[in-house]
């Protein structure tokens, strides 16, 4: 039977993902958090003091912060079993052909190399709790472009630089999980873009996580001096196991005077996967932060990129879609805070539940009293696909200043039969007309995304509507 016939998810080659390989971690530190693990790790990493004494104080903040309350629930996860740190057999290579055979074919699979060849400027690929290749291309290198990783650059001429800025727009305070990823992150990637630089073609990271039982922690760090102008994008997965994986990731985005920052993310993770990950902007005056976000994966989601409009002019656009499936509890959405006059936000998300998936959004707008003649428009979609999924909405809107231009609008709403039966009186199957339907109501996103990541989204889709039917 080929793909096009299967009509359940349960019959879904999705080798594209699943494929794992028998673990090849050299070194892994014991399941759980204690202090000793944290300063084991500090060594493993060979950190600077200021950075193992940040890990110890959020240790002491995590272990004094109540566990999240508010959202889907997440008692399955048991940080006793989670192991914080796993280190592959190999060191972090800048040249492809160095790369150990098996991870090198894991990532051939997810077909990075040769997306790097094609339209990239430089590639990190992080396997569980390391980096095992970065490169970036030598001519956005003589623009003075910096894109390596973060435990490098802090031994460097940018360690200063990496203190003033890690963990300063997350602060380990903000929530439980930022207070473990202070802990024990490890791994991500740094950038900054010099003054006036516009990186033509982009910088990409992808995370995989292939051990069982494992927690990834990467930090990406990205600075934009004045003028300049990137496209980063992001894409992670990991194979399905039995048993709990942890993704407690942060990302913190400075973005300069009259720069701009596009960051895009395709996150497939498998659904054992808890996705609790923390993304912070701040920008400075006439900045401006664009997110386009994908989350189709992880069977338990907290995700609210947040930016912070700090300059008179900034702006934010976010463009999002979710996608949940049978057993996953997707809680999505973001923060925006205008601090200044003249900001301006515009969000515009979709999200698709089906088998019983459960697709939350939460927006929170926060218009400061200094942000006058400040705009904000916020355009939530949902989509069910059949009666036993669930769609919310939750906004919160905290306008401080009586001279701002403020807009929500959501609707929640199902396939309609009679398009359905428009389509199929056309020749088109019943599923293959659900998936046009769906395909086209996410197209929004699809047509901001890396031309790869639409396909990959498209194919998604794809599959997932075919287990709709039958």
């Amino acid at each position: 039977m080929s793909d096009r016939e299967k009509t359940f998810v349960d019959d879904i080659d999705r080798e594209l993902y699943d494929f794992r390989f028998d673990s090849t971690d050299s070194y892994r530190l014991e399941s759980g958090l204690t202090e000793e693990i944290v300063r084991q790790l500090s060594k493993e990493k060979n950190d600077p003091g200021w950075m193992l004494e940040l890990r110890l104080k959020a240790l002491d903040i995590y272990n004094k912060t109540k566990m999240v309350e508010w959202g889907p629930d997440i008692s399955g996860l048991d940080m006793d079993k989670i192991d914080t740190y796993v280190r592959s057999n190999t060191t972090m290579k800048g040249k492809w052909s160095e790369v150990p055979e098996e991870i090198k074919e894991t990532f051939e699979r997810l077909g990075i190399p040769q997306a790097e060849r094609e339209s990239l400027a430089g590639v990190g690929a992080q396997y569980d709790s390391e980096l095992v290749y970065h490169n970036i291309r030598e001519d956005v290198k003589k623009l003075g472009v910096v894109y390596t990783d973060l435990e490098s650059a802090m031994h460097g001429e940018y360690e200063q630089m990496i203190k003033d800025h890690f963990m300063k727009l997350v602060p380990p305070t903000d929530h439980k999980f930022a207070a473990l990823h202070g802990a024990v992150w490890s791994g991500g990637s740094f950038v900054y873009v010099p003054k006036g630089v516009k990186v033509e073609i982009p910088l990409q990271s992808y995370f995989r996580l292939n051990a069982p039982g494992a927690g990834q922690f990467e930090h990406t760090l990205i600075i934009l001096d004045e003028g300049a102008d990137l496209h980063f994008i992001e894409g992670c997965s990991a194979p399905k196991y039995n048993v709990a994986n942890l993704h407690a990731g942060c990302v913190e985005l400075f973005v300069g005077k009259n720069a701009k920052l596009r960051y895009s993310t395709i996150e497939n993770w498998s659904k054992n996967m808890y996705n609790l990950n923390t993304k912070r902007a701040i920008c400075d005056e006439g900045g401006k932060i664009e997110w386009v976000s994908g989350s189709f994966g992880s069977h338990v989601s907290y995700l609210y990129p947040m930016s912070i409009l700090n300059g008179k002019g900034s702006s934010c656009e976010f463009t999002g879609i979710t996608f949940a499936g049978k057993g996953q509890n997707l809680d999505t959405g973001l923060k925006v805070v205008h601090n200044a006059p003249e900001t301006s936000s515009v969000v515009s998300t979709r999200s698709i539940s089906k088998s019983g998936g459960i697709s939350t959004f939460r927006s929170a707008v926060t218009i400061m009293p200094a942000a006058k003649k400040s705009r904000s428009t916020v355009s939530c979609q949902s989509l069910m696909v059949d009666d036993i999924s669930r769609s919310d909405t939750i906004p919160a809107m905290d306008i401080r200043t009586p001279d701002a231009d403020v807009g929500h609008e959501a609707t929640i709403g199902r396939i309609s039969d009679d398009a359905v039966f428009y389509m199929m009186s056309r020749g088109i199957s019943e599923e293959d007309a659900r998936a046009m339907i769906v395909s086209g109501f996410a197209e929004n996103v699809s047509k901001e995304l890396p031309l790869e990541y639409a396909v990959e989204m498209n194919n998604l889709i794809r599959l997932e509507m075919k287990g709709s039917i039958g």
